[in-house]
């Protein structure tokens, strides 16, 4: 493999980040959530209360999108509507306790699954895939 073909590296990751997906996806079953869920889920539970049109714009979906995944969160008492006490029309989507409680083991449980698939690479291999993949990142 040439070292600096775009097309081959391109591939490699790209075989990564869908291996990284099915593994993330895999992993999230037994708390029968989507990773659309499990994003909203997250963050609700790092704000303080969030608006819809908000969730929609970190998660990067369609507001529509945004309305059926807090939907569903909220069906499962992960999530709470409660009023915005800055605008009686709006309404906050708050993480509940079971909520907080879900994301606390999902997250312990995505690390744990991480460090399973990166234990193949030395430390050293590690710490440098993170140096460029933190440098590609900020090309943007």
């Amino acid at each position: 493999m040439a070292g600096d073909d775009g097309a081959v590296l391109g591939d490699l990751l790209m075989r990564n980040a869908r291996t990284i997906r099915r593994r993330w996806r895999d992993l999230l079953s037994p708390w029968e959530l989507s990773p659309h869920q499990a994003r909203a889920l997250r963050a609700a539970c790092e704000a303080e209360g969030m608006r819809v049109s908000d969730l929609a714009g970190r998660l990067h979906i369609a507001p529509r999108s945004a309305t059926e995944v807090a939907r569903d969160l909220e069906s499962r008492g992960l999530v709470a509507r409660t009023p915005d006490p800055r605008d009686g029309r709006a309404v906050l989507l708050v993480a509940t306790a079971e909520g907080r409680r879900v994301r606390e083991l999902v997250d312990a449980a995505r690390a744990a699954d991480l460090r399973a698939h990166f234990r193949c690479l030395p430390e050293r291999d590690r710490t440098e895939l993170a140096r460029i993949l933190h440098r590609l990142a900020e090309q943007g």
